[in-house]
């Protein structure tokens, strides 16, 4: 969400001081699906979603409060557009959580990276470069494969959720590039008008009969382990990562952010088996070890063929 910044190089010999916070955001980002899925069920998505985001959105208001009085009323509804769209991607991705594997939703929402290429290319009448298309075909087969690691069967819901939430992430990155009104407003605004409409969305459904725990009954009932799940979602994976995101693209390339970000599925795995417990079975390791090499080449190969 941050805006693109112009990079000061960094010395080699310092650069992993300025990576390795960017890392770590990867990690708790990748460790954040088995976070999610510790602690939310069915009928508490809603209410864990209140929780994880009113917690941090009064700090994001205070520390920014004289630029989001300077906002004008276009960016206010730019940003609150955003922040709508938000709303559906993390309500899609924590019920895709629920229902499927730490590792598989981690792998699964990294197809962002194929999709946003392809996105951009259809919007403006550009044909994919070939290399990108083969990167593409990899990914798909290794999401198939990763989701029959317990043989050939229909993928579960949380699979075709996790899907939907990553074309619902690359329709928010284009928007942020087309909404003209939200390209020139600092990120730390444009973050906290999104976060308080994304709220208000919660807000309005965990009102509804219908949608399971209210937030506070759904808070009343959690121990210290739960508690802890929801402050590191809070803490860590919103206010740590977004601070660290605009700390370091000001001091690197946001090349260089992203490549390190685009290991986030590399940790969802690992958090997954090593401490969820989770088992990928042969075909579930194919799939895994396609997606990350699909991705990894669809990110070099992004670039567009003329047509």
């Amino acid at each position: 969400m941050s805006s693109i910044a112009v990079p000061v190089l960094v010395p080699s010999r310092r650069a992993w001081l300025t990576d390795l916070p960017v890392l770590l955001v990867a990690v708790v980002w990748g460790s954040s699906y088995l976070a999610a899925k510790g602690i939310t069920t069915t009928h508490t998505v809603v209410a864990v979603l209140v929780l994880r985001f009113v917690i941090v959105l009064p700090v994001l208001a205070a520390a920014g409060w004289r630029r989001l009085r300077a906002l004008s009323a276009a960016q206010w509804r730019g940003a609150a557009l955003l922040g709508l769209v938000l709303s559906g991607i993390f309500l899609v991705e924590t019920y895709g959580v629920v229902h499927t594997s730490a590792t598989n939703a981690g792998l699964i929402i990294s197809l962002t990276m194929i999709f946003t290429p392809f996105a951009e290319a259809a919007v403006g009448r550009v044909r994919p470069s070939g290399a990108f298309l083969a990167a593409a075909a990899l990914s798909v087969a290794g999401v198939v494969l990763l989701t029959q690691g317990g043989g050939f069967t229909s993928p579960s819901t949380g699979d075709l959720l996790m899907l939907v939430a990553a074309f619902a992430r690359t329709l928010h990155v284009l928007l942020m590039a087309r909404i003209k009104s939200v390209q020139e407003a600092d990120s730390l605004s444009l973050t906290t008008v999104q976060l308080g409409s994304a709220v208000a969305v919660f807000a309005v459904l965990a009102a509804l009969p219908g949608t399971g725990k209210s937030p506070w009954t759904a808070a009343a009932g959690f121990g210290a382990r739960e508690w802890g799940g929801l402050l590191f979602l809070s803490v860590f994976c919103t206010l740590f990562a977004f601070f660290v995101q605009m700390w370091s693209v000001r001091r690197t390339s946001p090349s260089r952010v992203s490549l390190l970000l685009g290991t986030e599925p590399l940790w969802a795995a690992a958090a997954g088996i090593a401490v969820g417990g989770e088992r990928l079975g042969l075909l579930g390791v194919a799939g895994a070890v396609l997606v990350l090499a699909g991705t990894g080449w669809g990110r070099r190969a992004a670039v567009p063929a003329t047509p």
